[in-house]
């Protein structure tokens, strides 16, 4: 089918997104239940580890850190170089991304905020980034607050008390979540941008022709 051939890359990632999270709910509720069993207390359904603190805490710190990588990188590779990799801009050349969308406001295929011009051109632009960054705000912002919930949850079964929201901010383990995560992101990143200078895959846009040489910069 046409649909299939067009939209495979995406049906694919998505068929694995929904796998592996379902593995990580199964997992991650076998797992809650069974730390709830050493310390004697009863153990919950699968809906109620759904929606707990532990749980969303976990999803939204991983979707936190692919957002600020993936917001970064749109961001970076506007303005910096690495000479040689297939992810990068030639610093030699113009390339067509920088083209001006006004020379193709009168285009009828360019998408309508183009056609628009004005503040509709100038946002949409940048649009890519600018979302990107927002889903960072948006998962970070449920990671800390679910992620608050599960500590003051585990705080008041210690004999503990539970802290505010926004003093949840200043504590270690909310950063020690983030940052195991996104350190992890730019070096990936990093590695992907040096490693395509010398390395290629046959048939993927991702990679710069086998036969090319190394010193070529971009696809």
């Amino acid at each position: 089918m046409r649909f299939l051939k067009d939209n495979g890359l995406t049906i694919v990632l998505m068929l694995a997104f929904l796998a592996t999270l379902t593995g990580m709910v199964f997992a991650g509720w076998i797992s809650h239940n069974e730390e709830l069993a050493e310390h004697h207390q009863p153990l919950i359904g699968l809906l109620a580890y759904c929606i707990s603190g532990d749980f969303i805490s976990a999803l939204f710190e991983n979707w936190e850190s692919e957002f600020l990588q993936m917001a970064f990188y749109v961001v970076l590779t506007a303005f910096l170089f690495q000479r040689g990799s297939s992810e990068s801009k030639d610093p030699d050349k113009q390339d067509p991304v920088d083209e001006d969308p006004s020379r193709k406001k009168r285009n009828k295929n360019a998408p309508w905020p183009v056609r628009a011009g004005g503040w509709w051109s100038a946002v949409y632009s940048y649009s890519l980034g600018i979302v990107l960054a927002l889903l960072f705000l948006a998962s970070f912002t449920a990671h800390w607050l679910s992620s608050a919930a599960a500590a003051n949850e585990e705080a008041l079964q210690h004999g503990g008390k539970a802290v505010s929201a926004i003093e949840y901010l200043g504590d270690a383990r909310l950063w020690f979540e983030s940052f195991q995560n996104w350190q992890s992101e730019f070096l990936s990143t990093a590695l992907i941008v040096v490693l395509s200078i010398f390395l290629r895959f046959r048939g993927s846009p991702e990679s710069k022709p086998v036969a090319a040489p190394h010193t070529k910069t971009g696809h």
